[in-house]
């Protein structure tokens, strides 16, 4: 009778139909990732440029009350959702640079809405403090992301 434990069996190596199907399902969440980072920033916008509109239609103890409100609840929410994202890039491909498959079109998005278009629509302007609340941010809750995948020790491979 032998007093050490037997080693677990070894798992068999992945066939070939299962590795494609893998790298499929990775390649297809990062396209997720890409347009949800995408939708994510057009709806950052639109909330930004509402929310100032919102806040300047107010005046006095009114517009600060509203205003602070608003921030609040915007610089939240972006945080809620960039992290969110940051973590789904993460686990659908299973890459520790999968944050800027979600950090650079949001960016993109963001800066994009800084530039007027052909109409003269802005989407961001100089005095919109809560569109700069709300990219700082999103920048910052990126950074902190992708700094904190890369300095995490390797996983195991699949």
């Amino acid at each position: 009778m032998s007093t050490v434990p037997e080693p677990p069996p070894q798992a068999a190596p992945p066939s070939q139909a299962e590795r494609v199907l893998d790298r499929a399902l990775r390649a297809a969440g990062g396209v997720v990732t890409v347009w949800a980072a995408v939708l994510l920033a057009l709806l950052d916008l639109i909330f930004a440029t509402w929310a100032w509109g919102a806040v300047q239609g107010r005046s006095g103890a009114a517009q600060a009350l509203v205003g602070v409100g608003v921030v609040v609840v915007g610089v939240t929410a972006v945080v809620a959702t960039t992290v969110l994202l940051g973590w789904f890039a993460h686990r659908s491909t299973g890459s520790r640079w999968a944050v800027a498959l979600a950090a650079l079109p949001w960016f993109l998005v963001i800066l994009a809405g800084g530039f007027r278009t052909a109409e003269g629509d802005l989407a961001l302007i100089g005095d919109n403090v809560l569109g700069l609340a709300l990219i700082v941010s999103g920048a910052v809750t990126f950074a902190v992301q992708g700094f904190r995948h890369l300095l995490a020790p390797p996983t195991a491979a699949r």
